[in-house]
């Protein structure tokens, strides 16, 4: 079933760790979730996003989150 949230946590969501720490899921660059896709994502929550950015990412589809983020990102 769909989460009709899904997007909106998923731009809502800073990184817990690592190099890009504190950074918005969103504005993780390319290379740092091909490494994920690679090595594993993590499971729970933090992997389905990690995942669903990749996704976004290698597809060329970002202009998907701009209205979500105009309207939902917490500073």
């Amino acid at each position: 079933m769909y989460d009709r949230t899904f997007l909106i946590r998923l731009v809502q969501t800073r990184m817990p760790f690592g190099k890009y720490e504190g950074r918005f899921i969103t504005d993780l660059p390319v290379h740092y979730l091909e490494w994920f896709s690679r090595k594993g994502f993590p499971d729970g929550k933090l992997g389905q996003y990690l995942a669903t950015m990749y996704e976004i990412k290698t597809n060329g589809l970002d202009s998907i989150l701009t209205p979500i983020k105009k309207e939902h990102r917490l500073q």
